[in-house]
């Protein structure tokens, strides 16, 4: 069994497909499945059951996905600490982070550290913040970047900028130019979410929860998976949302969306690292640029 084969295998179960997972690994087709049958035939087990044209883990399959993640994720430990023998003239930095940060906060911070130490390759996987917080738990990600509420024991977490959330309707919506809205008022209009798992969506949770309501009181019209999504559906005036400020700047810009003047509570953006792995220059590095970016946000 080989660290390759491992890596074959995760991405292959990630993606529950061997031509996406060769496509991600720049491998051919059939090398990605000649690693899955080899591993199949040498332990004597069958990872996937085969259905059509895609394929399903097997109870082995997902039993064995944890181990192999716990080893590339020590391996990846590993290398780092070579890696670090070299300062910071090669490398590599994966990150995870939920839509709203990778999307709109974090590019020009991944760019601005290309530009301090062009010798470190960086990855990013974009998810919402359930999936982010799986990610580092389970070393796929050096660092994840969330909004949302994170309760593991098993990472370290750090508030790094704060996101202002604004409650967005279309210029042809009831509400546009009207006086403040309060929570009171929510189950006047159709709503438009985040899916369950969304750290937006959370937000709003909680704010309702804070007056006194739930989502049940509320005519919810869509639920989407992504903030552009979300956006375009408000903009066609499906109803309201309360979105980060990041996400609908050039809409509000444009004037095909309006500001409500509600009472939103602003969220911090939190950095995840776990506490077992090893922190390697390059993820210290990275660090610093946070750092430096709150104190000029300050």
């Amino acid at each position: 069994m080989t660290l390759e084969q491992l890596r074959i295998f995760v991405a292959v179960a990630e993606r529950e497909h061997v031509t996406r997972a060769a496509s991600e690994l720049n491998l051919t087709q059939s090398a990605t499945s000649a690693a899955i049958a080899a591993l199949e035939s040498r332990h004597a087990v069958k990872l996937f059951d085969r259905i059509g044209r895609r394929i399903a883990l097997t109870d082995a399959g997902r039993l064995f996905l944890g181990e192999a993640r716990a080893v590339l994720a020590r391996a990846a430990s590993a290398e780092a600490v070579l890696e670090d023998l070299a300062g910071l003239k090669r490398g590599r930095l994966s990150f995870a982070a939920s839509q709203t940060v990778g999307n709109y906060w974090l590019p020009p911070l991944l760019q601005a550290y290309r530009a301090r130490h062009p010798g470190i390759a960086t990855t990013l996987m974009i998810g919402n913040t359930q999936s982010v917080t799986a990610a580092v738990h389970d070393g796929l990600a050096d660092i994840g970047i969330v909004e949302g509420e994170v309760d593991d024991p098993h990472l370290t977490i750090e508030t790094v900028a704060i996101d202002e959330m604004v409650l967005v309707v279309s210029p042809e919506h009831d509400w546009a130019g009207s006086a403040a809205i309060s929570p009171a008022r929510f189950g006047e209009t159709a709503w438009i979410l985040r899916e369950r798992g969304s750290g937006t969506r959370r937000l709003f949770e909680d704010m309702l929860a804070g007056a006194g309501s739930s989502l049940d009181a509320l005519d919810i019209a869509l639920e989407l998976p992504s903030n552009e999504a979300v956006r375009a559906a408000v903009e066609a005036g499906a109803g309201a949302t309360v979105i980060s400020r990041l996400v609908v700047a050039a809409a509000l810009q444009a004037g095909t969306l309006v500001l409500v003047d509600a009472a939103v509570p602003r969220r911090g953006f939190l950095a995840l690292r776990h506490k077992e792995r090893y922190v390697g220059k390059a993820a210290q590095a990275f660090h610093a640029l946070l750092q430096e970016a709150g104190q000029s946000a300050a």
